[in-house]
């Protein structure tokens, strides 16, 4: 069966195999995994093995070697997409396209642009998008090979400027190119022919001829022209006036003294146009003046100084006299249809332009500037209901809207909670017993106060003040982190509290802050105490008569409450919260008792010892 030829039909099951078992390879052997070689016939190479045993392992003869390779990093002859990586040569063509029944055009110049790629031999062809053209176009044939008539592709030898190329069927001329493309041809000893132009259609030029914007014919023009042509009528005698003044406009400001109950003085400005002798009076408006907006007084036209009536249009016998620019001076009024309004300055073009033309000086002329109209409106009293700033939205505008909240400041300081042991202020002995604690949460600068309540004392415990925000009725502000102070009096709904303690976490927030809580800053306490002794000449000379005046029996120890006393004495105030944060500094042990010798060492070399 060996010998028979690998072919259906040739290929049959062994008659004669018993055994069908598969070949066991790997196996274990001293506790180890191991591979059976049994079955693996490998060829010995005695060159090979005998090298290995007597020769150099560097130089093994029976291993085969090779030549060691040439210039593989770098080949001698740089390949096609190597040499040409990333440059693409640029032309511009176009191809015509016929129009059926179309009483236009019979024919249209399609513009393209040619991309050839020279790193692969590719091609791409994008059409100029015109606009409103209805024709779809941009991307007129994707990149690759493009066969020629022949079947071969196109190179960059078949390109040239003034030669058709067909594509696909269709015939393309090339007209022009890029630097780059007539450099890369001179380069290669190749010159290219000279640019061509875009051939015109019909479609271009009704294109252009519809879109020709031209201007009316004016009546008044086309008459006076006949009636000169035919050898009547008078020449137009303000061109010169309009050549010579176009876009020159002389600007004033004006002011007219309404005398009626709800006048007063009204603002305009004045512009009198150079090219044809026309004034328009704008409105100079001003916010919330409860007036109701009307742009112009008077539209461009001619102001007459005087107005002649009459009972139909056309009887007038006497020409009207308009205003000129000599009767348009700083000072004088003008008659605006009964308004008489007085012109008290100009632009400074309106300036230059009198000195030059007329040889007049523009001198403005200053008003008394009005009373300010102020009302002052009274901010009703709070109602109680919400809060204060949602009831003060509806006071200030008409759509109030939800005050907005300090977003920064609650993500921040929304984990601290303050907490302290107050005592209600009150004239009844009862109360005097009673206790609570205070939580001020910094998120919100919101309060709230708990009581506690004794066994057997006939009050309920629990939360006495719901959470909400308290104003110090003597600033009038809400009360703040600042404010919560050891020996500070708050005022909460008519109760009176007094903070007489502060938790541990308290403390150390206030020490951890002493941009709020200055009081809690050592640094600043002895600040304070430095402060008194300016007029010695060094802080150890003041300290040691500090010392003296403080102890005076000389043991070195002094009780809190002496201390502070002597430091009245002295003129040195301290408020409770600064005593406090002292004794936490000062009293390690807790036995009430301040080391001279360890405030000295302190107030002296701060520095080292803090």
């Amino acid at each position: 069966p060996k010998n028979l030829p690998m072919l259906p039909g040739y290929s049959f099951t062994d008659p004669y195999k018993t055994k069908f078992h598969k070949t066991q390879l790997l196996g274990v052997k001293d506790g180890s995994q191991v591979e059976s070689v049994k079955y693996i016939e490998e060829d010995i190479n005695d060159d090979l093995l005998k090298s290995m045993k007597e020769g150099d392992p560097l130089k093994l003869s029976g291993v085969p070697t090779r030549k060691p390779a040439e210039n593989e990093g770098v080949p001698k002859v740089a390949p096609q997409w190597l040499k040409f990586d990333r440059q693409v040569l640029h032309f511009e063509g176009y191809f015509q396209e016929p129009v059926h029944e179309s009483s236009v055009e019979n024919y249209r110049i399609r513009k393209c642009t040619f991309y050839y790629y020279l790193d692969d031999d590719t091609m791409f062809i994008t059409e100029k998008r015109v606009e409103n053209s209805g024709i779809p176009q941009g991307v007129f044939l994707k990149r690759h090979k493009v066969p020629k008539e022949n079947g071969e592709p196109f190179t960059y030898l078949d390109f040239n400027i003034g030669v058709n190329i067909t594509i696909y069927g269709k015939v393309f001329r090339l007209i022009n190119c890029d630097d780059f493309t007539r450099h890369f041809f001179e380069q290669l000893g190749a010159s290219l022919n000279p640019d061509e132009d875009y051939p015109s259609d019909l479609f271009q030029t009704h294109r252009v001829v519809t879109n020709m914007k031209i201007p009316p014919p004016d009546l008044g023009d086309t008459k006076e022209y006949t009636e000169v042509k035919l050898g009547g009528g008078h020449p137009n005698r303000q061109l010169q006036q309009y050549l010579e003044n176009d876009r020159k406009v002389l600007s004033f400001e004006i002011v007219w003294e309404d005398s009626t109950y709800e006048g007063g003085n009204n603002y305009f400005k004045l512009d009198y146009f150079l090219s044809d002798s026309t004034v328009e009076v704008r409105e100079v408006r001003k916010q919330n003046s409860g007036k109701d907006p009307f742009p112009k007084l008077l539209n461009r036209s001619k102001l007459v100084k005087e107005v002649i009536l009459t009972h139909c249009p056309g009887m007038k016998m006497k020409k009207d006299e308009i205003y000129l620019p000599p009767d348009l001076i700083c000072g004088q009024k003008v008659n605006i249809y009964g308004r008489k309004c007085l012109i008290y300055d100009c632009d400074s073009f309106t300036k230059q332009w009198y000195k030059v033309k007329l040889g007049i000086d523009q001198v403005p002329i200053p008003l008394k500037k009005p009373k300010p109209n102020v009302m002052y409106q009274a901010v009703p009293p709070y109602t109680g209901y919400g809060e204060e700033q949602d009831s003060l939205g509806s006071v200030h505008m008409l759509d109030p809207k939800p005050p907005k909240k300090d977003v920064k400041k609650m993500f921040q300081n929304d984990m601290h909670i303050l907490r302290f042991d107050v005592k209600l202020v009150s004239t009844r002995p009862d109360d005097d017993e009673r206790k609570f604690i205070l939580n001020f949460y910094c998120g919100d600068d919101t309060i709230q106060v708990y009581e506690i309540a004794e066994r057997n004392s006939g009050r309920v415990g629990g939360k006495f003040m719901e959470r909400k925000k308290h104003k110090n009725p003597v600033t009038g502000n809400y009360y703040q982190e600042k404010d919560m102070l050891l020996g500070t009096l708050l005022v909460l709904n008519k109760y009176k509290f007094r903070i007489t303690k502060a938790d541990e976490y308290t403390e150390k927030y206030m020490e951890a802050n002493p941009e709020i809580y200055k009081e809690a800053n050592v640094d600043y306490i002895l600040k304070k105490i430095r402060a008194s002794g300016n007029s010695f000449g060094k802080i150890d000379e003041y300290a040691v008569h500090l010392m003296k005046k403080l102890d005076t029996n000389g043991d070195g120890f002094l009780s809190f409450e002496e201390f502070f006393v002597g430091l009245k004495t002295l003129k040195i105030f301290l408020t409770a919260h600064e005593e406090h944060s002292l004794v936490r500094r000062f009293d390690k042990n807790k036995d009430g008792k301040i080391s001279m010798e360890e405030f000295y060492n302190v107030l002296v070399f701060d520095q080292q010892l803090l």
